[in-house]
């Protein structure tokens, strides 16, 4: 039940928070001696005026198709881990998110790969003249094809790098919140608490791991248009540094922030609202679900 759950908050969080994320990845790989946007929500200007708002939910067939296998093996690992464990407390709930995270990103790193490049596909375009991939199915047939196993994997150190704190940050972050807070079944504004708490602890997580996300968005996208200009993470890390300074790693910070709060709202609410109805108003608070 919980797993169903989580299905369905993760869902709604993907639909509230694409846009958001549409606009992180174009503002982190733009070329900064030709920038297309000059900011977060001119990028939003330019893309509804050029390619309608459809052109924010570039890509989302990808995240819509991982999302049940993504969140099975997180909550899974989770939960196991908090098992094996033992003793629920900030430090192991860490320590088993961060598990969670790691073990994920065999699913996470392919399914988000898709994602950005479907994301960075007709720039511009209201309707692309030539589309490179038809769907996100399409575009891993076509990574596959033309580089193997590798190439489908492109990103996941940097992807392992990310998730692994990522999920810890959250993961205890919630725990200390929703303790701080005293979001006990029984207690009351208990829905407000978790939503509130979610949020808060989707922004920290992304706080902590938002320099990687630049890198591993650079890496994804690297060669799509005919030119390789890293060959490794840490080229890739020079490079950028080199050109831009270290502000390069807050690229698209403040879509990915404004972006953070409501996929955790919406996540959470989805997930309280789902749990209240299957098993009674009491119970339903008590899970913990995530919404990164």
């Amino acid at each position: 039940m919980d797993f169903l759950a989580g299905c369905f908050g993760g869902a709604a969080g993907v639909l509230v928070g694409h846009p958001f994320d549409t606009v992180k990845v174009r503002l982190q790989v733009q070329p900064v001696d030709k920038p297309l946007y000059r900011g977060t929500f001119h990028c939003f200007q330019c893309i509804i005026r050029q390619e309608s708002a459809l052109g924010l939910y570039k890509g989302i067939g990808s995240p819509m198709m991982g999302l049940t296998v993504i969140n099975a093996i997180v909550f899974g690992v989770h939960g196991n881990t908090m098992r094996f464990l033992k003793e629920d407390t900030p430090t192991n709930q860490f320590l088993a998110g961060a598990a969670a995270g790691a073990i994920q990103c065999v699913v996470c790193c392919p399914v988000e790969l898709a994602k950005t490049r479907m994301q960075m596909q007709g720039v511009g375009e209201k309707k692309a003249s030539r589309k490179t991939y038809r769907s996100s199915l399409d575009c891993l047939v076509h990574i596959y094809r033309r580089e193997g196993v590798r190439g489908v994997n492109r990103g996941m150190l940097t992807t392992l790098i990310r998730e692994t704190p990522g999920f810890g940050a959250y993961f205890w972050s919630y725990d200390v919140l929703t303790r701080s807070l005293g979001c006990e079944p029984d207690g009351r504004f208990i829905i407000p608490k978790l939503l509130l708490a979610g949020g808060m602890a989707g922004i920290a997580s992304w706080i902590v791991t938002y320099p990687a996300d630049v890198i591993k968005s650079r890496l994804q996208t690297d060669g799509v248009g005919g030119v390789q200009r890293y060959s490794s993470i840490m080229d890739c890390v020079r490079q950028s540094v080199r050109k831009e300074g270290y502000m390069v790693f807050t690229r698209g910070l403040t879509s990915t922030l404004l972006r953070a709060f409501p996929v955790n709202a919406a996540t959470f609410a989805t997930v309280t609202l789902f749990l209240m109805y299957a098993r009674g108003e009491e119970e339903a608070p008590q899970s913990q679900q995530s919404g990164l």
